[in-house]
């Protein structure tokens, strides 16, 4: 399953963006980390993956 390229920043509520990627040839996995930056605060997330797609999913 691939990451949301951008969440709501839960500082601000501006757009981070995801600025980590994958190994060459692989996908990521949970419990891979996920590092996301801000582009209004500049602020950095990191957030370990998980298998959870979304709430339409629970």
């Amino acid at each position: 399953m691939e990451p949301a390229p951008i969440i709501v920043c839960v500082e601000c509520g501006g757009r981070a963006h995801l600025i980590s990627f994958a190994p060459p040839d692989q996908e990521y996995e949970p419990g891979d980390q996920l590092i996301y930056r801000c582009e209004d605060c500049m602020d950095r997330f990191d957030i370990v993956h998980d298998d959870i797609e979304g709430p339409e999913d629970l």
